[in-house]
């Protein structure tokens, strides 16, 4: 398979890696990014565990709690201009609000709900809203949460780039345990686990992770004996950075999630489970398309 700039460029911005390095990765694994990916990171030259691409589409998220219930959502706009437009905000607002007071399965459940003080469907309000602003809009994806026995506590930062719903079961009524979950919300926000605890970890992570490990013990020239000792510090340092549970609080670096969650539990005399937590990064996962200039130059002059 012919390796193409386009993909060495890509890989370049997976990895950070130099553009030969790419280029030698994807030679090596016949042009399988995945696997140039685990290649890069095997050398030392990459750092795509912590990088989760670039996010390239406009908007906003919105996250809104009440008690035991909270709504996570993203409404996605065309340009940042509009998405700062007064009118987007409170029609994303407004989604917010339906996602909050309803239970729907999906996207299109949701959309066929009443929009609050319209009249109008929300996907008739979406369609009032594009037609009104000239811009094509769309609501992307929603989390309801429903703690039952508990709280559920929101976080929304820069101006809704990233939208955080927490959800702590226990039996306190203490105002102590909703400051507990914003703060932990912030932390999300700042430091973006990728699991609640190690338990909820794939095996299969685990085992690439590992392997990772073993093979950069090995090609620093650490001896057999000693590598599984190094791969064993070396999870549960791994355990830190992406579980929740066990990340230093940004708050209290000196503190784990965890232990914080446990601390306040004793102080308030009762049991508080950090029960789960959604994390929606404005864009995460779509491409945005890249206009060539020289390219639309080109094609307008011929």
């Amino acid at each position: 398979m012919s390796i193409t700039a386009a993909m060495v460029s890509e890989l370049r911005k997976k990895t950070g890696a130099g553009m030969m390095d790419c280029k030698k990765a994807l030679t090596e694994t016949a042009g399988n990014m995945e696997e140039a990916v685990d290649f890069l990171r095997k050398k030392g030259l990459s750092a795509a565990a912590k990088k989760s691409g670039r996010v390239a589409a406009e908007g906003m998220v919105v996250a809104a709690s009440a008690g035991t219930l909270g709504a996570l959502v993203e409404v996605n706009a065309e340009t940042d201009f509009v998405a700062k437009n007064d009118a987007f905000k409170a029609f994303a607002a407004g989604i917010g609000q339906v996602v909050l007071e309803n239970s729907a399965a999906d996207v299109e459940a949701l959309k066929g709900l009443a929009y609050p003080e319209t009249g109008r469907t929300v996907a008739e309000e979406l369609t009032h809203q594009i037609a009104t602003i000239g811009e094509n809009m769309d609501i992307r994806r929603f989390e309801r949460a429903d703690a039952g026995q508990g709280v559920v506590s929101s976080y929304v930062h820069g101006a809704g780039k990233i939208g955080v719903l927490i959800e702590l079961q226990t039996e306190s009524t203490d105002a102590k345990v909703a400051e507990l979950g914003k703060q932990i919300a912030m932390h999300v926000a700042a430091a973006a686990p990728q699991y609640l605890k190690r338990d909820d970890v794939p095996s299969s992570v685990i085992d690439k992770e590992k392997e990772i490990m073993r093979v950069k013990a090995l090609d620093s020239g650490k001896p057999e004996n000693i590598v599984e000792k190094i791969i064993t510090g070396q999870i549960n340092k791994y355990f830190g950075e992406v579980c929740l549970i066990e990340q230093a609080f940004v708050i209290d670096p000196d503190q784990k999630v965890g232990k914080v969650v446990d601390a306040v539990a004793k102080e308030l005399g009762t049991e508080i489970t950090l029960s789960s937590y959604t994390r929606y990064q404005l864009g995460e996962g779509i491409e945005k398309k890249e206009d060539d200039f020289a390219a639309e130059v080109a094609a307008l002059s011929k």
